[in-house]
């Protein structure tokens, strides 16, 4: 059985997730997620879920979605699945991703649900499993491309 307060502790690690992206402060999401996070976003990239490095995995976000002129993750709807020194969280989120271009609407939404996987450490509770599953999206689907492109002329 787990506590109001893990529940409450779990539910803010997922937020602040979220918060940072948007926030552009991608040193902060050292305090969110582990060393190694087992991340499968399938549903809207395919390929095969992957084990990545803390490291690598902000890397990778601060350089595509800090492409984005802004960002806005929006997680709700939270379901806490506390198992000792481990806890799932399911959730519904929308994303909308922000690029002025000459090519299209500056708008790319996605909505979808979150699997958050999470372990209990010396320094509070940390993110080590993402499953976003995309059940929707609206607007310039080509954005993505786009921050990936500015991504790799940044490179």
């Amino acid at each position: 059985m787990s506590s109001v307060a893990d529940r409450l502790d779990i539910i803010e690690t997922c937020t602040r997730m979220a918060w940072y992206i948007d926030q552009r402060e991608w040193e902060s999401l050292d305090d969110v997620f582990s060393d190694e996070i087992m991340l499968d976003y399938t549903s809207l990239n395919g390929g095969e879920p992957s084990a990545v490095s803390r490291k690598d995995l902000v890397g990778a976000w601060s350089g595509l979605l800090g492409s984005f002129a802004a960002t806005q993750h929006l997680i709700g709807n939270f379901l806490v699945d506390v198992q000792g020194d481990t806890a799932v969280t399911t959730a519904m989120f929308q994303a909308t991703h922000r690029m002025p271009n000459d090519h299209g609407g500056p708008l790319w939404t996605l909505g979808g649900t979150y699997r958050i996987d999470l372990e209990r450490t010396a320094d509070g509770w940390r993110i080590n499993g993402i499953v976003m599953t995309a059940t929707w999206a609206d607007g310039n689907q080509h954005l993505l491309a786009r921050a990936a492109e500015a991504q790799s002329a940044d490179s």
